[in-house]
């Protein structure tokens, strides 16, 4: 094995920031480094699984736990017998962190960050589209968030840093980037002039004319400002796909969530984009069994679904997290929570099975993935092809079918 095992949790965020995190430790052949998710108790319970399967698996490695979870709690970390040492969010993009040491627990206060270190915009996964981070933490305090407390306050890189690395991306052969953060969408106000994304996605348009496709990872629909709407809308080189942090739709569980939107709001931003760009696909979070949600808030969420015509559905059971208001609030069972959680995923899974029905007969620009069978089209939907394609080239295919979720293609003639 060459350099350290990487087991990678949760968001494109830590996608990644666990590539940084291989190139920090690149001669750590020993090291296994667990980045933690902990925007549910779920994904925390995962991340503790995933830390004794990699003990099992390798005994006589060292095992550093970092990310949200191992900022947010990592006393609790620290007692894993299975783990070696804990490193915080801003400990992790140093590589000195990584190297053997007496201290079991390195997690700095988060919010004492101001910065960005110079690795966050010098990521990217193991596919044929990069993630590349252009903001990390968040201002907001959503009530049923912990993140904020395992990332810090809002901080942005400049846009020289982020052109500059796409400029490295696209002469590395990579020929989409997706732009990843926190919260995305409020990227920029800390930088001298307060640009906003619409304002860096413009830049990189013009900057890096050789990228062919630039995507955004979730974003804030209320903190879209005009130059963004017009980029998603109209730029062939905009991917027409969006996905929406909406997290409910019920007026009242969205206040006691503090989010910023209305239902109305989401629907109406939807509706706004489909009508400048029919072909754009909608993606969105929706949170089952918020606190205090009763049967009619949760059915204004279901019908929510078919209201913004959601494709990419990322469905979230609630579940209490410490130290957000939100845990102190009413409870919904679990058991309804679990069901509620069901029926919207079906929902999903119904809206979506019909959109990939209606793209057969279709002719999509895909792009191939590192397998060269498999892709996805500028709207996200995924492709396989029934010959192999040359890895990170976009393909102009011929949709045949649909089998199991996925569409069938083969290269137009």
């Amino acid at each position: 094995m060459s350099g350290p095992q990487i087991i990678t949790m949760g968001c494109r965020l830590n996608i990644a920031e666990s590539e940084a995190i291989r190139q920090l430790a690149a001669d750590q052949d020993d090291l296994i480094v667990v980045n933690s998710c902990a925007v549910t108790a779920q994904a925390v319970r995962q991340t503790r699984q995933a830390i004794r399967r990699a003990r099992r698996e390798r005994p006589d490695a060292r095992i550093l736990v970092t990310g949200c979870a191992a900022q947010t709690e990592p006393q609790s970390f620290a007692a894993m017998a299975e783990v070696d040492g804990v490193i915080g969010n801003r400990e992790k993009m140093d590589a000195a962190s990584f190297l053997p040491a007496t201290d079991r627990v390195k997690v700095a206060d988060i919010m004492t960050v101001r910065d960005t270190a110079p690795h966050l915009a010098s990521a990217f996964a193991d596919h044929a589209r990069a993630f590349l981070e252009v903001q990390n933490g968040c201002d907001h305090r959503c009530t049923f968030c912990i993140i904020p407390y395992g990332r810090g306050n809002s901080r942005s890189v400049p846009a020289g840093a982020v052109i500059g690395k796409a400029r490295e991306l696209v002469d590395a052969g990579y020929r989409e980037i997706v732009l990843t953060g926190v919260d995305v969408t409020s990227y920029g106000p800390d930088l001298p002039g307060s640009p906003s994304l619409g304002l860096l996605v413009e830049r990189i348009l013009k900057g890096v004319p050789d990228l062919p496709r630039l995507r955004l990872s979730s974003i804030d629909s209320v903190e879209m400002d005009e130059r963004l709407f017009d980029l998603l809308a109209h730029h062939p080189r905009m991917m027409p796909h969006v996905h929406l942090s909406l997290q409910a739709g019920d007026d009242m569980i969205l206040k006691r969530m503090k989010r910023r939107h209305s239902r109305a709001d989401a629907v109406a931003i939807v509706r706004r984009l489909k009508a400048a760009r029919p072909d754009i696909s909608i993606g969105a979070d929706i949170i089952a069994g918020f606190p205090t949600e009763d049967e009619a808030m949760f059915e204004n969420s279901l019908s929510l679904i078919e209201d913004c015509d959601i494709v990419h559905g990322h469905i979230f059971p609630y579940s209490p997290r410490e130290g957000t208001p939100a845990a102190r609030m009413p409870q919904v069972d679990r058991a309804t929570i679990k069901a509620r959680a069901a029926r919207l995923r079906d929902a999903c899974a119904a809206r979506r099975s019909g959109w990939l029905a209606s793209l057969t007969g279709t002719t999509q620009n895909v792009l191939v993935e590192r397998s060269g069978l498999t892709g996805h089209a500028e709207n996200f939907a995924p492709v396989c092809f029934s010959t192999p394609q040359t890895p990170s080239t976009i393909v102009t295919a011929a949709i045949t079918g649909l089998e199991k979720g996925v569409l069938l293609a083969q290269e137009a003639a």
